[in-house]
């Protein structure tokens, strides 16, 4: 069994927010790939289905970024699951919009509902960091986040998203470099493709 989590801030004010990214990947893997209607468990909604000849728990915390931790420690203990298993998908403002990175354990670099995450269950998860830039000062980061992506970028974020989704069996089978690869050859197709230094 796998669990994947997205991050992000539940309700209707913060659905297209760039914090959101997180549940917006989520959400487009359980559409792809034909899941279950979400249903409330975890202090969230969840739904269980198949990726890659694996379990897939997806869940959605709806206890608000900064404790996101709570549900998905709750998700993890029913489960029995270690941190490999778990997949977090989360935005993170030091990559370039659409640039996605896959990585295990590591720093959360401000980030408050990694922060929550590592409290309850500790550090070494896998983290799917999703791009969305920073507005360079870092007194406008609070704002920046939760402010809903502009119409000029929603087109990569509906394609990046699409392309997680498409591709998710390879998270699922533990694939991590594949699956950051085909992520990122297929954003490069559309037209998505890095114009900075390549990071």
């Amino acid at each position: 069994m796998r669990l994947f989590v997205g991050l992000g801030n539940p309700g209707e004010k913060y659905a297209r927010n760039r914090h959101n990214v997180g549940f917006m990947a989520v959400d487009a893997i359980a559409k792809r790939h034909g899941f279950p209607p979400w249903r409330r468990r975890f202090q969230g909604v969840a739904s269980e289905g198949a990726l890659g000849g694996e379990r897939v728990q997806l869940l959605l915390p709806g206890t608000f970024m900064n404790e996101s931790g709570q549900a998905v420690a709750e998700a993890m203990h029913f489960y029995k699951l270690t941190l490999p298993d778990i997949v977090v998908f989360q935005d993170e403002l030091e990559l370039p919009p659409g640039k996605v990175r896959v990585k295990t354990g590591g720093g959360i670099a401000g980030h408050n509902g990694l922060r929550s995450i590592t409290a309850h269950i500790g550090n070494d998860y896998r983290r799917v960091r999703i791009g969305i830039g920073h507005p360079g000062v870092k007194e406008m980061v609070h704002g920046y986040v939760l402010t809903d992506f502009p119409k000029a970028e929603r087109d990569w974020v509906e394609a990046l998203t699409g392309i997680i989704a498409d591709n998710a069996e390879l998270l699922a089978r533990g694939q991590d470099p594949s699956f950051q690869n085909k992520v990122h050859l297929a954003m490069d197709a559309k037209g998505f493709g890095p114009d900075d230094d390549g990071e």
